[in-house]
């Protein structure tokens, strides 16, 4: 097994030194959508072994649903792939460009990160999507795909490298790593980082938990996605009824997902309770705290300090009673995990402060947090989403996936 992961290392040094322009890079993509629409029938038979065994094993449904690849699903990969096409290569530009009094020229300019490990769970759309991306702004990818979705995401990347030796491009630009032994992980995070620039997790808190626990590579990611909506006083009652539902209930299994509400005191008796009963009435469960469970007269739990730090990927969610855009602040601050928070308000003032202040990688005004998304920020995909202090921060899509070096040229100068 080491032997066979460490030669992945060397094949993707080999394949990252063979540079590729921006035409052959869109004309991979474009070959890569026409072998998907080709082997359509292919790619549901092979994910059909996946859906057997996962039935086999047990699965839980909501990942058996993940898992599933029909027409419609293999539309909308391809329909992705093609997004990314149209957008502008985000290597080899110039970002900034100066000169200095003694004749010395600067320029600064975007390059490929390298070799990224993507270590991910359940869907095989991050297979192409992640493929890619990673192809598009000149890196080479190694992946490492649950093994619940073995066979859909080993036909997606053997496709993508058919692309390649189309091209004339070291295939060795996509590896998929075919071993389904778990500790091959812990070595791809131990053991690998003379080969391997960055890892980027997707999957559940486990991975995460994991993976950051374990790593010796730089990671970009997230663990936790404890998303907070804020009604403020000044809130539009309609606005805050439709985004509040949204943000909760539209799709409770992704990070993106509003998992506590914070209601300024104000306005609780004025139309927090609708609020309240509108969630309610979709099945949502909602534990409160001690001002919001008396004034609410529905079915409402005891809220315990542990519930501003959870994470439900469910319907359930967290209400607290602030007293004010400070104190709705400060427990952003304290309980979240820098993902995605949101005030709901008509005050400009209130906003700019909120939206200055908290220390979320995606702040939000009068916007759902289930926007949360590379593909609706317009990155054509993303390849998940980092809450780091350093960048990239949010979600990570095709101009996140580079770094940058220094060109620097005069006449012969020399330092004194």
């Amino acid at each position: 097994m080491k032997n066979i992961i460490k030669n992945l290392g060397i094949r993707s040094k080999k394949a990252f030194a063979q540079k590729i322009n921006t035409y052959k890079k869109n004309k991979v993509l474009k070959d890569y959508c026409n072998l998907i629409e080709k082997n359509k029938d292919l790619i549901i038979k092979e994910n059909k072994k996946d859906i057997t065994n996962a039935i086999k094993i047990e699965l839980k449904d909501n990942l058996i649903k993940r898992l599933i690849l029909d027409k419609k699903k293999i539309s909308d990969i391809i329909n992705s792939i093609k997004k990314i096409i149209k957008l502008k290569d985000p290597t080899n530009n110039i970002i900034e460009k100066w000169k200095r009094p003694n004749g010395l020229k600067f320029l600064k300019v975007s390059i490929p990160i390298g070799i990224i490990g993507i270590i991910y769970e359940s869907r095989p759309n991050v297979t192409s999507d992640v493929a890619s991306l990673c192809f598009k702004s000149g890196n080479v990818v190694i992946l490492k795909g649950g093994s619940e979705a073995f066979y859909s995401n080993k036909i997606l990347s053997d496709l993508f490298r058919k692309a390649l030796k189309l091209n004339k491009i070291d295939q060795n630009y996509v590896q998929f790593v075919k071993i389904k032994n778990r500790k091959v992980v812990d070595f791809l995070l131990t053991k690998m980082s003379n080969f391997i620039d960055v890892i980027i997790p997707r999957g559940g808190k486990n991975l995460v938990k994991k993976v950051k626990s374990l790593s010796t590579i730089p990671i970009i990611g997230h663990l936790e996605g404890i998303c907070h909506s804020y009604v403020d006083k000044d809130a539009d009652p309609k606005i805050a009824n439709k985004i509040i539902l949204n943000a909760k209930l539209r799709n409770t299994a992704i990070c993106g997902a509003t998992e506590t509400i914070l209601l300024h005191r104000k306005i609780i008796k004025k139309f927090g309770i609708s609020i309240l009963k509108n969630l309610e009435d979709k099945g949502c469960k909602i534990i409160g705290d001690n001002k919001v469970k008396k004034i609410y007269k529905g079915k409402i739990k005891k809220a315990t300090i542990r519930d501003w730090s959870k994470e439900y990927l469910s319907p359930i969610v967290s209400v607290k009673s602030v007293q004010n855009l400070e104190e709705a602040i400060t427990h952003i601050n304290k309980y979240g995990t820098m993902h995605t928070d949101c005030i709901i308000t008509k005050n400009k003032n209130s906003a700019k402060k909120f939206l200055s202040e908290v220390k979320s990688s995606i702040a939000m005004h009068n916007t759902s947090t289930q926007f949360a998304d590379g593909g609706e920020f317009g990155f054509g995909g993303e390849v998940g989403i980092s809450t780091n202090i350093l960048p990239p921060r949010g979600p990570v899509g095709l101009n996140q996936l580079i770094s940058y070096k220094y060109q620097v040229t005069s006449n012969g100068k020399i330092r004194k």
